[in-house]
């Protein structure tokens, strides 16, 4: 995983308090539109910092074949954010598979397919569950920006001259609509600027037959991008610290640890990794087995998250086991490692 430079950055999704840090991209499950016919029987999930991988197994409950499309979405991708901010991504941002996103079904590959589309994400609301980031992301502008040729892309040098390059009249109509922004400078000392406010919405998705009566498995992986930043931390916490106690249920042990790992630097590397369980409520009825596994690196590094039943297995593993499991919250884990 490439560690990007995070000394004059802007954390996101932490309070203004926090340490200089990088944006990352939150991750999520498996969808399929509402369904009572198709059951989740099993979700295998395994997490670390850098790879999730996930195997499910999906029952038909019914006589007849089900078919329907199965989308795994990421969420919006500020380029805006990507041209004033650091954020945790590959170096490439023009390919494809931008996740290195595979699947398979049953053992056999599968290859998805890849839409793109543009919003104007809502304003920030920080009670907004992430699962709103996929159900409804924002206004779509994709038909607006192919009108003026203007590339789907997180390549922002690109986006950035084609914007340049429209007349006056398309500049002004893309300013009223909130689109982007156009600096003009001074000429001398102030050079022009260019600003896109939209976000890139990436969702990959295949079609799936789920035969009658019968269970398959799916299985996918991908690269973990998550928020992050430095980080110092101080037990016990101090006021600006009470979001992150509160969000990740930072128990007196783990405050002390956390303190005690940073030593007397005081400053480490959090990984903020977001994972959006609630997505599995749009299959049949709870999940049956649901078996959570979280690495977290290094034997010094700390985790704090809000589950209860977890289990340390091995120096740098945890593990959580539910039956008959529905998610009422999403997964927030905070993952800290010293300098």
């Amino acid at each position: 995983m490439r560690f990007l430079s995070v000394l004059s950055l802007v954390l996101v999704s932490a309070p203004a308090l926090a340490n200089d840090g990088f944006g990352g991209i939150s991750a999520t499950g498996l969808t399929f539109s509402r369904t009572d016919a198709v059951a989740m029987e099993r979700e295998d999930l395994f997490i670390s910092v850098d790879r999730i991988a996930v195997d499910y197994t999906f029952r038909n409950l019914t006589g007849a074949d089900v078919t329907g499309e199965v989308i795994f979405p990421l969420p919006p991708l500020p380029l805006q954010g990507l041209l004033t901010s650091d954020y945790n991504l590959p170096d490439d941002l023009t390919r494809e598979n931008l996740l290195d996103f595979t699947i398979t079904v049953d053992g056999q590959a599968v290859t998805p397919k890849l839409d793109r589309i543009a919003v104007i994400e809502p304003p920030w609301d920080a009670p907004r569950p992430l699962s709103a980031q996929y159900d409804t992301p924002g206004r779509d502008v994709t038909a607006v920006l192919a009108e003026y040729g203007i590339p789907l892309t997180l390549d922002t040098d690109a986006v950035v001259a084609a914007l340049s390059a429209l007349p006056a009249d398309d500049r002004a109509r893309l300013t009223a609509e909130g689109i982007a922004d156009f600096y003009e400078g001074d000429g001398a000392d102030i050079p022009p600027e260019v600003f896109p406010l939209w976000s890139v919405v990436l969702r990959y998705h295949w079609t799936q037959t789920f035969p009658a009566g019968a269970a398959i498995e799916v299985s996918h992986s991908y690269e973990n991008r998550p928020t992050g930043g430095i980080f110092s931390w101080s037990h016990p916490p101090e006021d600006w610290q009470a979001d992150y106690v509160e969000r990740y249920c930072v128990d007196e042990g783990t405050s002390r640890a956390m303190a005690a790992r940073l030593g007397p630097e005081g400053y480490g590397t959090a990984y903020l990794i977001d994972y959006v369980l609630r997505t599995a409520n749009s299959w049949a009825g709870p999940i049956g087995q649901f078996r959570l596994t979280i690495d977290k690196g290094k034997a010094e590094n700390v985790i704090s998250l809000c589950i209860d039943g977890i289990e340390k297995t091995g120096p740098t593993t945890f593990v959580v086991e539910k039956t008959d499991f529905s998610p009422q919250d999403d997964l927030r884990i905070l993952l800290l490692a010293p300098f």
